[in-house]
């Protein structure tokens, strides 16, 4: 069978498969679920376009991914073919364990489990089953070999994963804001001392990088009726688990029902191989198929959440600068309380506050390097005569509340 195959892709025009093992890889059930969970999860209700799958976005980071690697042999760096297959299995199965709708469910399905330790999960079964063949690849992932520098490609400041959501979610969503020099980026990648540099040449496409970051977060990422639509799933998820955990019949799909039924702790499903092949078989669709049917169930509080994601009649967001005015929340309790025939603990479904975070760049360990001309090392912060990068090298928290539109 001709396993060199091309694909056709939006953003970088025609993508190849470089090995027979990578094709198998992407023909796997666990690689193919990709194309069914939403790379921005509910994006597509503010920016209907951004509609891309991690499938998309996986195989855009592996073509990266070969960009960097020929940018850096062409420097005569010496990466062998084994490595070079290696580090590129490990950007394309970087996201494999992500869950239903990406990072909204993160914290509702497998509680206190990041997507990135089932990805480890998810790759070392699949280690298994191509016999060892993906050993290099899963030390890589982990930071465990020792050429740092493939790892940093992989996870880094500047890594392919990045390079590929900034390029692909601002194609797909419409704002140009987060178009970046990609090709330029990693045609100035370099390496010294084992750690991936940028070569001062760059410098201008870095900064760009960074801006085009921080107005994605707060622009697509952080947008509020991003996180009212979030915020919304991950309550009715929350609802639907504790019915069921309360002996409850919901309708669910046996892979949704299993997680809705069962409390898994971190360590019993990173060591039982069927809560792993059962989370494998999660998508978009399995919620999505299970909301439509709870709009219709007789408790009311998942039955009005879930008619409200349905119809698009999401919670207000307030976002501020400074912790919520308990006053106002406890009028719109009040209010809600009045308006739902719902107990004291259960207003927390239409009344709550948050907090969101965003750094678009952590100076310090894992920095972007950037060579000089007289070979000396500085970080892009020191580097750049742009004073905004101190800036953005801050966590900005915000605090958010959410509430039902009608409340006040």
């Amino acid at each position: 069978m001709n396993k060199k195959k091309i694909i056709n892709d939006p953003v970088y025009g025609f993508i190849s498969i470089p090995t027979e093992l990578i094709f198998d890889l992407i023909e796997h059930p666990y690689f193919q679920r990709l194309r069914y969970i939403k790379q921005l999860g509910l994006t597509h209700l503010v920016y209907p376009g951004a509609l891309h799958t991690r499938f998309h976005h996986a195989l855009g980071a592996m073509h990266l991914m070969g960009l960097a690697i020929e940018t850096l042999k062409s420097k005569g760096h010496h990466i062998t073919p084994e490595e070079e297959e290696a580090v590129t299995i490990a950007i394309l199965l970087h996201d494999i364990g992500h869950g239903p709708f990406s990072h909204a469910l993160e914290q509702t399905i497998v509680d206190g489990i990041p997507h990135e330790d089932i990805s480890i999960l998810i790759m070392t079964k699949l280690n298994i089953q191509f016999g060892g063949r993906l050993s290099m690849a899963i030390d890589i992932f982990n930071g465990t070999y020792h050429k740092v520098f493939l790892h940093e490609l992989v996870s880094g400041q500047l890594d392919m994963d990045r390079m590929d959501y900034l390029n692909r979610d601002s194609f797909f969503t419409g704002v140009s804001e987060g178009v970046i020099s990609f090709d330029r980026i990693i045609k100035m990648l370099n390496v010294v001392d084992d750690h991936i540099a940028v070569e001062e040449k760059g410098i201008y496409s870095i900064e760009k990088f960074l801006i085009a970051r921080r107005l994605m977060y707060w622009q697509v990422y952080l947008h509020k009726t991003v996180i009212a639509a979030e915020q919304l799933l991950a309550k009715i998820l929350k609802r639907a688990r504790e019915l069921s955990l309360n002996g409850k019949v919901l309708f669910a799909t046996p892979a949704l029902n299993h997680f809705l039924v069962n409390k898994i702790s971190k360590e019993a499903f990173m060591n039982d191989d069927h809560h792993i092949e059962t989370f494998a078989r999660l998508d978009d669709t399995d919620i999505i198929s299970a909301i439509k049917v709870w709009a219709d169930d007789d408790d009311f509080v998942l039955s009005h959440l879930c008619r409200m994601l349905m119809q698009r009649n999401l919670y207000q967001v307030d976002i501020t600068n400074k912790p919520t005015d308990k006053q106002l929340v406890n009028r719109l309790i009040e209010n809600a309380r009045k308006k739902y025939p719902v107990s004291k603990e259960e207003v927390s479904y239409f009344v709550f506050t948050s907090t969101i975070r965003n750094n678009a760049y952590k100076s310090g360990d894992g920095s972007i390097r950037i060579l000089m001309k007289d070979g000396t090392i500085q970080d892009i912060t020191t580097a750049s005569d742009n004073s905004n990068l101190e800036v953005l090298a801050k966590t900005v928290k915000k605090y958010i509340l959410c509430y039902a539109k009608n409340l006040l």
